[in-house]
């Protein structure tokens, strides 16, 4: 990812001010968006790295603005920025391409942290990684990348590399899951809970993978690496 500036996505005016302080500390120009419309207008003159976006707005959701980043600005970094409960939409974000969610309520640190480690995680490289946090960013940074294959051979890698961690296994799960193998999917939620049963991202993919047998569901469509 170029070092360009970051834009905030957001509806709520305090939490675009806060975020646009907090994010200052940076060093980087940082632009603020009141909802999709506005975020599409500026993104489509490419001058931004990194988008912290808001899945609920009014009018042209956060969704939406992914799609489009998918299809004109795949390098654009997203960060997914909630109030609600960002489960039922992880996966499908993920296929677009963001993989860092952050709920509201957040501090400034929180929001600072989260852009210096995806800033850092683009400088990574591959030639001898070895240790789970290398592991780890890399299979990330192959997800915002859309390589799913990648991805889903890095997070082996990084399981392998410490096998008593949870992280790993549940983001494999989330991966099987694009792929369509939910069930394949639920034997690694499982195996992330085995790890630490208060996992609470692992606990709430495996519930709501769960329902998909009593509704029927099969599996989400089959992404083509």
């Amino acid at each position: 990812m170029k070092t360009k500036s970051i834009l905030v996505v957001d509806d709520e005016k305090n939490i675009r001010l806060t975020m646009q302080e907090s994010l200052a500390h940076l060093g980087l120009p940082v632009e603020t968006a009141t909802n999709g419309e506005e975020a599409l207008n500026l993104l489509k003159e490419d001058r931004f790295g990194m988008v912290f976006l808001d899945l609920k707005m009014p009018g042209m959701d956060g969704m939406e603005v992914l799609r489009w980043l998918k299809e004109n600005l795949p390098r654009t970094r997203a960060i997914i920025i909630t109030a609600h409960g960002t489960v039922d939409a992880a996966v499908e974000a993920m296929k677009l391409g963001a993989v860092d969610f952050i709920q509201k309520p957040f501090t400034p640190e929180e929001i600072r942290n989260l852009a210096t480690l995806v800033l850092k995680r683009e400088g990574i490289t591959d030639a001898g990684a070895e240790d789970y946090p290398t592991l780890f960013e890399l299979t990330k940074r192959s997800i915002a990348d859309r390589d799913f294959r990648e991805a889903r051979a890095l997070a082996g890698r990084t399981i392998a590399s410490d096998p008593g961690k949870p992280d790993a296994y549940n983001l494999l799960g989330a991966l099987l899951e694009i792929e369509g193998n939910w069930l394949e999917a639920q034997k690694f939620y499982r195996a992330s809970l085995a790890i630490d049963p208060t996992f609470k991202p692992a606990q709430a993919n495996l519930e709501r993978t769960s329902s998909f047998r009593k509704l029927g569901k099969v599996d989400f469509g089959q992404e083509k690496d």
